[in-house]
């Protein structure tokens, strides 16, 4: 196992975390609120974003354009039943959510979300690490590499954990200082 991959996975972990607190509401409209929205369509489920336009005209409302009129109704459904917290306003021809201001409750609630996806990185991060080293040590253990190069290799995979670790760290930071703002 070569360290570029290592740290390649450990890079994706991080960028798999920010997706997900992009989905965590922060009293602001942001489109990304809604990437975990799927729309039963003709039967399949598929993502919001492949069956709509979707826009912020302003700090507290989001505008949903289908592109096919008649999956308005589905649209309408998927958000409704989703984990969002937001009710859907249908016209005829655009789905509009309005984005109330977050109560403390709220805010605490979605503090927890964003550590629970913070450990979830964390965690993702921590399992590359131990497949790594076990890969290092049966190389040890079959003779491929010697005993102090398997230690260096070892030490320089904790390294790449502890900075991935930080970063995730640091978006959980800057996650709750988004949701704790009013």
């Amino acid at each position: 196992m070569k360290l570029a991959d290592v740290e390649s996975s450990m890079k994706k972990a991080v960028e798999a975390t920010k997706r997900a607190f992009n989905t965590i509401r922060t009293g602001r409209a942001n489109a990304s609120l809604l990437d975990r929205v799927m729309v039963e369509y003709y039967g399949t489920p598929t993502p919001l974003k492949s069956l709509a336009s979707i826009n912020t005209p302003d700090a507290s409302t989001i505008t949903i354009q289908p592109y096919d009129k008649g999956t308005l109704n589905q649209i309408e459904k998927a958000i409704s039943l989703s984990d969002i917290g937001l009710t859907p306003n249908n016209d005829g021809e655009v789905v509009r959510l309005n984005i109330p201001p977050l109560t403390s409750e709220r805010r605490q609630e979605f503090v927890k979300m964003a550590s629970k996806f913070a450990e979830e990185g964390r965690i993702s991060i921590r399992n590359v690490r131990r497949d790594a080293v076990e890969s290092v040590r049966k190389q040890e253990k079959n003779g491929e590499v010697s005993e102090d190069e398997s230690r260096d290799l070892q030490d320089e995979i904790q390294k790449l954990t502890n900075k991935y670790i930080s970063k995730i760290d640091e978006l959980l930071a800057q996650k709750e200082k988004d949701i704790t703002v009013v």
